[in-house]
């Protein structure tokens, strides 16, 4: 499993130019499932993005929980996480979890972090998505479980 999380001002997402998802300061997190990833990738996730201490406090240094920032998470799913570029110009998808499966942990990492006391914004699984972010910083995070380490 991998997240992709950045710090945000703010941010939206709509489908359909319909708004569905809007928060404030806090992450977006682009969540990736790879094929064999199970609940327990999703708790390492939930739990390393839930205590990264990445906002700024008044001395200016990296030392701010998402919480202590009182933030939000816009989550949305992503399986181009997992695009393989080593052979020719188009990506394939086949380390990407099968779309049922990925849904299932997609959900299962919403419950996590709200269960962790977030607000936390989802995306349309499966549907093309407009996101538009005012990244702070930029400060982005790459975080990988794999699955062999767990």
């Amino acid at each position: 499993m991998k997240a992709v999380i950045q710090i945000v001002q703010s941010a939206n997402l709509s489908v359909d130019g319909k708004l569905i998802s809007e928060i404030g300061k806090g992450f977006v997190i682009y969540l990736g499932v790879k094929k064999g990833d199970t609940t327990a990738a999703a708790d390492y996730i939930v739990k390393k993005v839930s205590a990264m201490r990445i906002f700024e406090d008044e001395n200016g240094k990296t030392n701010l929980s998402l919480k202590d920032v009182g933030g939000e998470i816009l989550l949305v799913s992503q399986f181009t996480l997992y695009a393989n570029t080593e052979h020719g110009n188009r990506p394939d998808f086949l380390s990407a979890e099968r779309p049922e499966k990925a849904n299932e942990l997609y959900e299962y990492a919403v419950k996590g972090f709200q269960n962790n006391g977030y607000v936390v914004k989802k995306g349309v699984f499966g549907e093309h998505m407009v996101i538009n972010q005012v990244n702070d910083g930029p400060f982005t995070i790459v975080l990988e479980k794999c699955v062999d380490n767990e």
